[in-house]
């Protein structure tokens, strides 16, 4: 199965124990992300509050057969439902690998919506 990777960064997959990276998926250059606009809803403390709106997917290819596309969450949650050739990391507590900062260097899984 070809994957592409349709996020900013490389995806690092560990192995269940997270000790040894099993696959690198690279950023492949194209990005999918969901337009938006910031609405102002009111002020806190003098400083604007806004509820921000998600538009339209962009910058997502079509389907192709045997192929998979790692997407942000956002995307996921944009197109849950109409896709079935989009995969995310699982940033979860129970899949992501973080460095000793908390910083996360993979994951161990992809999650679907």
């Amino acid at each position: 199965m070809k994957i592409v990777n349709l996020t900013p960064h490389d995806v690092k997959v560990y192995d269940a124990d997270a000790k040894s990276v099993i696959r690198v998926y690279p950023a492949s250059g194209k990005i999918a992300r969901v337009k938006s606009q910031a609405v102002v809803v009111g002020e806190a403390n003098g400083i604007e509050v806004v509820r921000t709106k998600f538009d339209e997917i962009v910058d997502l290819p079509g389907p192709q057969p045997g192929t998979k596309y790692i997407v942000s969450l956002l995307v996921l949650q944009a197109a849950a439902g109409t896709r079935d050739d989009l995969i995310g990391p699982d940033t979860g507590f129970a899949s992501v690998v973080r460095d000793a900062e908390g910083n996360i260097l993979g994951v161990r899984r992809f999650q679907v919506l």
